[in-house]
């Protein structure tokens, strides 16, 4: 026992070494050999040694639109977002280097040209572009000439991956294939005189042209396309910053908000009725130790317990809550909160009933109810066994399954829960572990239940279980996997 116990903490102790975001390995790395400093990529640091199976996959990166008229300050809110997000890989992606080029006939009558209609772009090598950028690939961009109306055709614009892509331009919110891409659309709204007068300076100073042909060309074609293209997109945005680049105030809590998107995991940015608890090297550690199949049964009970009582706790911190003041004992008021108190549990058995002990710690005298429902393979829909509280309609439900799957099982057990009158916004599912597969089941056909879960696996096997996973967990928690 004394060498076991030993192991653990040395695992333990190398957990709180360096982390590589998405990045799991089979052993344990020295946090003497290579060290990495801040601001080195794991790329970078990763080329010094041979890396095991990534189980992450290519991590998406953050996709962002900004839209609005022409000189409304697109590109001045783009670099300052650019500037306050500097410890990540940002790229640019201007909507105008997708101008398509004139031929000769369109360039003897230039002037009759709307370079504002959304034809005047190529759209499919903008999608092109996006996509393979969000797929982890480096692409060209073309570099389009503005008093020549042709893209230079012996030089492009190398863009790398990266954390985030901005995509910048008047009509970029026009395509809804476009739109589909972006996880945040931001419309920046300026007044249209002062748009006016910023395009006429742009034009004359930047692009070469005259007054006139600016002031006909905007009369002509710019704003009937901001009237007829550009403007009714904006119902597409989901923030609108007025004043552009001199709102400050807006600026900083979109990024704000991007950075806290940059720290979840795909799939929390698809479903925002996922949330994956804040991990830390305890409970990276405590996971590294529960999913070694050498580990003894003593150990991994224990660990498991703890990080049970981590996704509990968490857990009913989505729970509602009342305004509540108290006396001190210094005879002061303290003002806090009230827990919610129509609350109980539900157990998917069996494994789900190694998580009771943890709900019962955090809640006393909880009532828990539990529903067995036979699987096989994958389609476990047999529901064999249900005892719940009469009162149920009228509580909060903590639904406990360690394990997220398939999520077949899962749908049975809250579609019952439903059917006896729980609303499905009361339903919070906790697990250890989940599957990309079972999320995507359950948040899709109950959108308004909650799933609070430790970490995100890579995906189902054949065999319908998920890896790298932990096995059967049921088996090893309770001692009979040997049976």
């Amino acid at each position: 026992m004394p060498e076991e116990t030993t192991a653990i903490d040395y695992v333990m102790e190398a957990a709180s070494g360096p982390h590589f975001s998405g990045l799991r390995l089979d052993g344990l790395l020295s946090a003497a050999s290579s060290p990495r400093s801040s601001n080195q990529t794991p790329t970078a640091f990763a080329s010094s040694f041979t890396p095991p199976p990534d189980f992450s996959g290519h991590k998406q990166p953050f996709v962002i639109g900004v839209s609005g008229g022409t000189a409304s300050g697109k590109t001045t809110v783009c670099d300052m977002i650019i500037q306050q997000l500097h410890d990540h890989r940002v790229v640019l992606v201007n909507q105008d280097s997708f101008y398509r080029g004139l031929n000769s006939e369109e360039l003897k009558r230039v002037h009759e040209y709307n370079f504002d209609h959304p034809d005047a772009f190529d759209t499919e090598q903008l999608l092109e572009c996006v996509g393979k950028l969000k797929a982890g690939q480096s692409v060209q961009v073309p570099i389009y000439d503005f008093k020549t109306h042709q893209r230079c055709s012996d030089s492009f614009r190398q863009v790398n991956a990266s954390d985030v892509i901005i995509l910048e331009g008047i009509l970029v919110f026009h395509d809804s294939r476009v739109r589909n891409l972006m996880n945040m659309k931001i419309f920046v709204d300026t007044d249209a005189d002062v748009r006016l007068a910023r395009r006429i300076r742009r034009d004359t100073v930047e692009r070469g042209r005259d007054l006139n042909s600016v002031l006909e060309q905007y009369a002509k074609f710019v704003k009937p396309a901001f009237d007829d293209f550009v403007l009714p997109s904006k119902k597409y945005a989901d923030v609108i910053i007025p004043r552009g680049g001199d709102n400050h105030v807006a600026i900083d809590l979109i990024v704000q908000h991007i950075r806290t998107k940059l720290g979840q995991h795909d799939l929390c940015k698809i479903y925002p009725n996922v949330y994956v608890i804040n991990s830390t090297f305890q409970i990276r550690g405590m996971h590294t130790l529960i999913r070694d199949r050498d580990i003894s049964k003593h150990d991994f009970v224990f660990y498991s317990d703890r990080l049970i009582r981590l996704v509990v706790e968490n857990g009913l911190g989505h729970l509602p809550f009342t305004e509540k003041q108290v006396i001190t004992p210094t005879e002061s008021v303290y003002t806090g909160v009230d827990f919610c108190k129509k609350l109980c549990g539900v157990s998917i058995v069996r494994s789900g009933e190694s998580m009771e002990n943890a709900l019962r710690a955090c809640c006393k005298g909880i009532k828990i109810g539990k529903i067995l429902i036979h699987r096989d393979g994958d389609n476990g829909k047999q529901l064999i066994y249900e005892k719940l509280p009469k009162d149920i309609s009228e509580r909060h439900v903590l639904l406990l399954d360690p394990v997220l799957a398939t999520g077949n099982s899962a749908n049975q057990a809250i579609e019952l829960l439903i059917q006896k009158g729980v609303p499905e916004a009361h339903i919070l599912f906790l697990n250890l572990i989940s599957a990309p597969e079972g999320i995507h089941c359950v948040s899709k056909r109950f959108p308004s239940l909650k799933i609070i879960t430790s970490e995100i696996d890579l995906a189902i096997n054949e065999e319908f279980r998920v890896v790298p996973g932990m096995g059967e967990f049921g088996d090893r928690y309770f001692g009979t996997d040997d049976d």
